[in-house]
């Protein structure tokens, strides 16, 4: 029996997909994209400035360039693959039928002459599946009531948030001669905890109802190692996973670390502390946070010049830089050092919008609020790390300051998900809070 012919898709692509990720047009295998004019209106809106979303636009820009030199973007064009499917722009967004965005919702504005260029499509191509795609929920909502398939863009997006990698197994009722000999020996052999297919520089709390110790699987021993609780710049861990955070981040062998968890349980404090503590080992230390403006309104919006617009946004960061710095009187040679850091650039406290461009060889990268950025910014970010190199990336997947991105498409969650189980890689979940009583009962019942 011959098989049924599978119904030809046409994706069309909402602004919010470009701005989200430049080259989503080559994700579709072989179905046909559009992109609407106003579309590539809404760009033209975007193409100046620093921010990510700038640097989208700039880069979808420059490709609808290279597939011009193929002919008229009014007319199907091949897309660069060996199945990928055909392009085109969507010049004319008046239906003919009676379904009309912009009467039905009483505006002519972006969004709804991208629906009406959709029914337009339907109209033209009747044999199709035209799907809209769009990161803006409101707009799938309003597409749906129009009959109109939308889906999100799921290109490096996480199915299941919840299972997410944590870095940390718990062992209860762990043999005490076991604990006793790596309190002995300071190693283990991984079976003898019941594991045949160690993850490289994953943590473990060993314990049962006398003892515990705390320990990781180093991979290049092959051995389950003791992990001890030590400070970084008078910092002292409080729980486990600020023991395991700050071991990863001293860990010479691990160029990678994420940082997952919950405002107050230490992320961006203990990422600081932890690379002033190994600062000879690098050339600079730069700590950096996207700017995700209040209200989604450019910074502009605010008084003064551009660094008072930004202070803001920074200090945060500076509170933390503070805590650390006080932690000695102003008489140490630490407090000093700080201090000179500060002056010599030899640490830098920026927007990440500023960093962008700088070589990031020997220097020690943290980046703080990183659930604000995309898969393909965090990507960029990863693949400009050049020799001694160490990126640090610290947020909350479930606190997502940008309109179009949640906690299984942000790039923190994307990194946590796909590059788990390397070798210069380890992450942490921080669950415990440890800014004070009241924050945990916000936190917890809030």
């Amino acid at each position: 029996m011959p098989r049924k012919k599978t119904q030809k898709k046409i994706f069309v692509l909402d602004t919010s997909v470009i701005l989200y990720n430049h080259n989503a047009i080559n994700s579709f295998d072989d179905n046909d994209v559009v992109i609407p004019i106003t579309v590539l209106e809404e760009l033209d809106n975007f193409k100046k400035g620093n921010e990510t979303k700038n640097f989208e636009a700039r880069e979808f820009i420059r490709i609808m360039d290279r597939l011009s030199s193929k002919g008229t973007l009014q007319d199907w064009i091949q897309l660069e693959g060996p199945k990928a499917g055909m392009f085109r722009v969507q010049m004319d967004e008046l239906p003919l039928g009676e379904m009309n965005a912009i009467k039905i919702f009483g505006d002519d504005k972006p969004d709804h002459r991208i629906l009406n260029a959709a029914l337009k499509i339907s109209e033209e191509k009747p044999g199709h599946r035209v799907i809209l795609v769009s990161k803006d929920v409101n707009l799938r909502i309003k597409a749906k009531s129009l009959n109109i398939p939308a889906e999100d863009f799921e290109t490096g997006k996480i199915k299941d948030v919840d299972s997410l990698y944590s870095g940390i197994t718990l062992h209860e009722n762990a043999d005490s001669s076991m604990i006793d000999k790596i309190y002995a020996e300071g190693l283990l052999d991984a079976g003898d905890l019941g594991i045949t297919d160690p993850v490289p520089n994953h943590y473990f709390i060993i314990r049962n109802e006398q003892s515990s110790v705390l320990a990781f699987y180093n991979p290049r021993l092959e051995k389950v190692e003791r992990v001890e609780k030590r400070p970084a710049y008078k910092i002292l861990p409080r729980n486990a996973e600020q023991v395991f955070a700050l071991h990863a981040i001293m860990n010479p062998n691990v160029s990678l670390v994420t940082l997952q968890g919950v405002a107050g349980t230490g992320k961006t404090l203990l990422a600081l502390a932890g690379s002033l503590e190994q600062k000879r080992n690098f050339k600079q230390i730069f700590l950096a946070r996207p700017i995700v403006p209040l209200s989604n309104k450019d910074i502009g919006y605010l008084p003064g010049d551009i660094k008072s617009k930004l202070n803001p946004y920074m200090e945060p960061l500076w509170d933390n830089l503070k805590f650390i710095q006080n932690q000695y009187s102003e008489k140490d040679k630490e407090f000093k050092r700080i201090t000179e850091a500060l002056e010599t650039e030899k640490l830098l406290i920026q927007p990440l919008a500023y960093i962008r461009g700088r070589s990031i060889s020997n220097i020690c990268f943290i980046v703080d609020e990183a659930q604000n950025l995309t898969p393909h910014e965090v990507k960029t970010i990863i693949t400009r790390a050049g020799e001694g190199t160490k990126i640090i990336f610290t947020g909350d997947i479930y606190q997502i300051d940008t309109p179009y991105l949640d906690s299984q498409s942000n790039g923190l969650s994307y990194l946590i998900d796909k590059i788990k189980h390397h070798e210069i890689y380890a992450h942490i979940r921080l669950e415990k809070g440890e800014r004070s009583e009241l924050a945990n009962l916000a936190n917890e019942l809030l």
